[in-house]
């Protein structure tokens, strides 16, 4: 007989569990397009049994992949058990759309897929494969729950199905078993004797702090004071916009492509990061979709929510959530695209180097061994008040093309949920030379999406232009200096409405 299996949720994965309503749903994913490559035939038709056969093999290798939440009684705490009615099928689906299928069929397609919730009752992913786009292309769309995943364990996920190599083959999946579930009241001991354990923790602390006063005193002030800025920072409310009104189940989604090299060579001549200049060029594109709502936005105080990987090297293979969380103001006040992208990297610099990032954290890591979860309280509770308006998220991906059975990726469009109140949030990834945006929005709320999209590409040109004429005049000063990459050129793509 099989042993028996469970993995406790953290605290942060539970959160993402309890949030969760028939209007929130709390899947990440992403909307791939690839190559058609020796995956389409000379129909069009997909060779879905070939993909089927690799994602056999991916699920061997990654056994979160074929199990199911349990609830622990008691304490209600969930866990991880194998799901003994697991079916690839139900996971790995195939469609089509009507030939040739645009970007703007595949954006409604992408819409309606992040409109329908999860099934609790089983694994809690999905993966779609879409033929029929023009161009000799197809597309995948994957969910994932956000209990599951955070974003480098996404794309961590997503390298294992993916293949730097342009012909790579799927083997043949090992034989699996699963393992049964300990019966409620081992799971309800269990339970107890973890939370227990921090009493004895906490007495092998002190026996540290009395051996070493005076450091144990100035880490414990560091992190009181990183604690109480996160709790301060949790419960300041943010000016309610109309981005932030009550939003339905249903979705849109839109993506644009900016390139990676000019983005970066912006925040370079200026001293800031990637992450730096979109979320400036984010500022932007909302202080436009604000004043078209008639807001006057020098009053206004947005502020976004930005997840900050805190994945040690070893753990980057692993599933689950390794984020703490930082809240941003964002100067949507500020007309000048340049003095905006000062502003965001004067605030980001403060934020990294106080101890908010790691006060989050301790309250997550304290929650884990709490009867009441602290964290799951405070972030449920930092929702509902309203303490960001929108969360902007930033994932680093692979520098290298990564290929489907032959067949090349050339774009991939993150998603991250939407919460209650909030009608737009946006998840960048970088991949080969590009930096893809990816918007997933309140269908009802924001049918001007497209808009935005454009926005962003106005304010991408225009601080190009603008850090490139500082350069010019640089160099005529000082006769040195390198030259920006050429004025970015982003195609026009249809709205999806």
């Amino acid at each position: 007989m099989a042993r028996e299996f469970y993995e406790r949720l953290s605290a942060m994965d539970r959160f993402f569990l309890e949030i969760e309503d028939r209007n929130v749903h709390m899947h990440v994913g992403a909307a791939a397009i690839f190559e058609g490559g020796m995956l389409l035939g000379s129909d069009g038709a997909l060779d879905f049994p070939r993909i089927l056969r690799l994602a056999e093999r991916v699920v061997a290798e990654v056994p979160r992949l074929r199990q199911k939440i349990h609830i622990v009684p008691g304490f209600d705490h969930p866990v991880w058990q194998d799901d003994n009615r697991f079916n690839i099928h139900y996971h790995v689906r195939h469609t089509a759309l009507p030939h040739p299928g645009d970007e703007r069929q595949l954006k409604r397609l992408v819409g309606r897929i992040l409109s329908q919730q999860l099934d609790r009752g089983k694994p809690l992913w999905e993966m779609w494969f879409v033929e029929g786009l023009s161009g000799k292309r197809f597309a995948a769309v994957s969910k994932v729950h956000h209990c599951m995943i955070d974003g480098l364990a996404g794309v961590s996920l997503m390298e294992r199905l993916l293949s730097p190599e342009a012909r790579a083959e799927a083997g043949a999946p090992k034989p699996w078993r699963p393992r049964p579930v300990p019966p409620d009241w081992k799971l309800l001991l269990d339970e107890a004797s973890y939370r227990l354990g921090l009493m004895e923790e906490a007495l092998g602390a002190l026996r540290s702090a009395a051996r070493h006063p005076l450091e144990t005193l100035r880490r414990g002030v560091r992190l009181a004071g990183g604690i109480a800025e996160a709790l301060a920072r949790g419960f300041q409310p943010a000016t309610l916009t109309p981005l932030n009104r009550p939003i339905g189940p249903h979705r849109r989604f839109d993506w644009t492509r900016l390139d990676l090299g000019q983005v970066r060579a912006i925040g370079q001549r200026l001293g800031a990061t990637v992450n730096d200049v979109a979320l400036t060029l984010t500022a932007g594109a909302v202080r436009m979709l604000l004043q078209r709502r008639g807001v006057d936005v020098g009053v206004v105080r947005f502020r976004t929510l930005v997840p900050v990987s805190v994945r040690a090297e070893q753990e980057k293979g692993a599933l689950g959530n390794r984020v703490s969380l930082l809240v941003i103001d964002l100067p949507v006040s500020e007309s000048d695209p340049v003095r905006r992208l000062q502003r965001v990297h004067q605030e980001t610099s403060r934020l990294k180097a106080s101890a908010q990032a790691q006060g989050a954290a301790a309250l997550e890591a304290l929650s884990d061994r709490t009867v009441t979860s602290l964290f799951v309280t405070f972030a449920r509770l930092a929702a509902t008040t309203h303490s960001y308006n929108m969360i902007v998220t930033n994932v680093p991906g692979p520098q290298r093309p990564l290929y489907l059975l032959g067949s090349r990726m050339r774009e991939i469009y993150p998603v991250v949920p939407l919460f209650a109140d909030q009608a737009l949030n946006v998840a960048l990834m970088s991949y080969d030379g590009g930096l893809f945006w990816g918007f997933n929005a309140d269908w009802d709320s924001l049918p001007d999406l497209h808009d935005l999209v454009d926005a962003i590409e106005r304010e991408h040109r225009a601080l190009l232009a603008r850090v490139g004429r500082r350069t010019a005049s640089t160099r005529a000063t000082s006769k040195r200096g390198a030259t920006l990459p050429p004025r970015a050129t982003v195609p026009r793509q249809a709205p999806a409405k």
